[in-house]
């Protein structure tokens, strides 16, 4: 004995099995837009890596200039301290912009908020077909 719904003749179990399929169709979606934005900042990560990566490099080779610029200061020998020293500061420089640039970079990679608030929203709705 099917319980009838009195206002489109369908039963309980139809119903629910509706709300039921509904309820997957709506995961399945959720999953494939996480998929999608996770991908996207994936990429944006990547992308911002390469200045910061380049950036930790060459910041070992910037120190290992100055020092060697201090050590032939210390020796007076000015023309080789001297050249030393501004390459050392070239790429302490270079090295600081590319830190700067992938630290930017980095920072606009951000969860994703739309997956988040869907699933919220669709959550709620899920609670309200239920009651």
């Amino acid at each position: 004995m099917a319980l009838q719904n009195m206002q489109n003749n369908r039963s309980v179990t139809e119903v629910l099995q509706d709300i039921v399929a509904n309820i997957q169709e709506i995961v399945r979606s959720e999953f494939k837009l996480a998929r999608t934005e996770i991908g996207e900042q994936a990429t944006r990560a990547a992308k911002s890596s390469a200045p910061l990566g380049s950036g930790i490099v060459l910041a070992p080779y910037a120190l290992g200039f100055i020092l060697l610029a201090i050590v032939y200061a210390l020796e007076m020998v000015v023309a080789a301290w001297l050249a030393a020293l501004i390459v050392g500061v070239a790429v302490a420089a270079v090295a600081a912009i590319l830190v700067s640039v992938g630290r930017k970079r980095l920072e606009q990679v951000k969860m994703p908020q739309r997956t988040m608030a869907s699933v919220k929203e669709n959550v709620e709705w899920a609670k309200n077909q239920i009651r």
